[in-house]
């Protein structure tokens, strides 16, 4: 396959390059390290108190999920068609600017170095687990980055390396998981004293429709890294077959995941039980292994937020190397050492992901999590743009069902959007706040961009 332009100008500022190392396995394995993290066993509860029935309860999920895939057939293309690392970003600025790809990126990238503040719940759980390491919440999470930050340093071979060992391991986990629920369950349902806690009424009318919308809401937010591949894309093999493959797989082993999860919810544990419960893995593991299942579920959600903090790693030094490269940030920081990772953007995403872990930084992530679906909304729009405006480009991977599927995403997306704005009417002025003072910042970037000269 031709190599695009924007790849081109990608290595023509790094010292060293990015190197072709990746497949399939390995975007399927960054997204269901990022996609499946503390979500998993917060959100069932939060959309079961809206929504207490339980065909609504997983058709929120089913929604989600073909949301999800409708979208991949549109981000397959752009990510088979724009092969270059760094995520959405790419796409923005290719169809619609350098301020519109700004405004992506730099979301992206402090919301994915923000992510690592799930190293807060490991160091947490450790305690637990291990009660010498109790009180040493912030230093544990510390180290635990830091570590990932190091391994990433010496290569992308030990960071996918990595991110294949604990993606493996999380699956294989959840999976015994829900085999074992499943045996087990009927009797410890069984069991279980009957529970007396009133079921909140099954909403109706305009109330369900609001539900329905907050429901598949958190379903987007909580399967959200699906599209992982896309910032790795100069560094996959065989772009234009694997990244549409590593999407498609990604969809599908993320959503099935969920969904067995949320059915094994549903089969051990009455509807009463669930609603509400911020912590149902650990009800069902305590219902399924007794005293056991602490330790258990512990244990799992350390192994999957070890994986997460990898991946967001990974993510957040490619975005701001991409920038970098674009002049929409230093051009230094586009140098790539003979490993090829993109060191310095790796550095400063974990210098910043430790501020995260050491600081109380809630109300940024709340406001950062408004551009998240924006960010969606003008990724889609590109593909309508870019179909336009290059219809002779080479594209290895169309979408399927174009324009009605791009079209259904993207509708999606606005919607998602107006129901942030309308529900979160406490963080969501601060986004905008935001995105307007980030247009002096962004001229700034480009000023700087233009004085430096690139990296020799």
């Amino acid at each position: 396959m031709a190599t695009s332009p924007l790849a081109s100008s990608a290595r023509q500022y790094s010292r060293g390059r990015l190197l072709q190392v990746l497949g399939v396995w390995f975007g399927i394995a960054v997204a269901i390290g990022n996609a499946i993290a503390a979500g998993i066993v917060r959100t069932p509860g939060e959309i079961a108190e809206s929504l207490p029935n339980a065909w609504l309860f997983i058709g929120v999920w089913v929604a989600g999920g073909l949301y999800a895939l409708f979208g991949a057939s549109s981000m397959a293309e752009l990510g088979a068609a724009i092969p270059r690392s760094g995520g959405q970003y790419n796409f923005s600025r290719r169809a619609l600017g350098d301020y519109a790809g700004f405004i992506v990126g730099w979301s992206d990238w402090l919301s994915t170095c923000g992510t690592a503040a799930v190293a807060i719940v490991i160091g947490e759980y450790s305690g637990h687990l291990f009660p010498v390491l109790t009180g040493h919440v912030k230093l544990i999470a510390t180290a635990i980055v830091l570590s990932f930050g190091i391994l990433q340093w010496r290569g992308v071979r030990w960071g996918s390396g990595a991110q294949l060992l604990t993606a493996a391991m999380k699956t294989a986990a959840l999976l015994i998981l829900v085999v074992t629920c499943f045996i087990l369950g009927a009797h410890a349902r069984a069991a279980a004293p009957t529970a007396t806690a009133a079921l909140p009424p099954v909403p109706a009318g305009w109330p369900l429709a609001v539900a329905l919308v907050l429901g598949l809401q958190a379903v987007v937010f909580t399967v959200d890294g699906w599209d992982g591949v896309i910032y790795f894309g100069e560094e996959v093999r065989e772009p234009g077959r694997d990244i549409p493959r590593a999407i498609f797989g990604s969809v599908f082993s993320v959503m099935g995941i969920y969904l067995l999860l949320n059915l094994v919810a549903l089969f051990v544990l009455p509807m009463n039980e669930i609603a509400g419960n911020h912590f149902v893995l650990g009800t069902i593991a305590d219902r399924v292994f007794g005293r056991f299942g602490d330790p258990t579920i512990r244990t799992i959600m350390i192994i999957s937020m070890l994986s997460n903090i990898n991946s967001n790693l990974l993510f957040s030094s490619r975005t701001l190397h991409a920038m970098s490269c674009d002049g929409l940030f230093f051009r230094r920081v586009a140098r790539v050492n003979t490993g090829g990772t993109p060191a310095l953007s790796l550095l400063l995403s974990t210098i910043v992901s430790v501020f995260f872990v050491l600081g109380s930084f809630e109300r940024v992530i709340a406001m950062l999590s408004f551009f998240f679906v924006a960010n969606y909304t003008l990724t889609y729009t590109s593909l309508f743009v870019l179909r336009e405006r290059e219809p002779q480009a080479n594209r290895p991977y169309r979408a399927w069902g174009y324009p009605w599927t791009t079209g259904i995403a993207l509708a999606a997306s606005v919607l998602f959007l107006i129901g942030s704005i309308a529900t979160d009417r406490e963080n969501a002025p601060w986004a905008l706040a935001i995105l307007i003072l980030s247009y002096p910042v962004y001229r700034l970037m480009k000023f700087a961009g233009r004085r430096e000269s690139p990296p020799t």
